[in-house]
């Protein structure tokens, strides 16, 4: 599976950007699907995921409440609309796919990984 992660960019604080990721190779809706990011100097950080068929998300506490992850199986693309943003949430944004495992939020459980795309929140 290769994943290619677009949407990222400069926004202000309070903006609003979604990303995307599209999925090659086969049996896109086998693979939950999830996103991650890395600031400078911190952690690789779990953010969200999604269930195979879409009907359950988990998300990472700081973010909670501002985003939202989706998937769309038909285009073999996963999105992640991020509102409320702010300069604490500038990072690379990693597109993520598991075939199993457990916990969704550690990133172990995670088989292949997207380029990412900068995301840049201005204060």
């Amino acid at each position: 599976v290769q994943l290619q992660a677009s949407g990222g960019g400069l926004v202000q604080a309070g903006g609003s950007l979604r990303l995307s990721c599209a999925a090659s190779g086969r049996a896109f809706s086998s693979y939950r699907m999830g996103w991650f990011r890395r600031a400078p100097g911190q952690e690789r950080e779990f953010v969200a995921s999604i269930s195979r068929g879409g009907s359950t998300t988990v998300y990472g506490d700081s973010v909670k409440g501002r985003f939202t992850i989706s998937r769309d199986n038909a285009k073999n693309t996963v999105y992640l609309r991020m509102n409320g943003l702010k300069p604490e949430d500038t990072a690379v944004y990693y597109c993520v796919c598991s075939s199993g495992g457990y916990p969704y939020t550690s990133s172990g459980v995670y088989n292949y990984w997207g380029q990412g795309t900068q995301v840049t929140v201005s204060s």
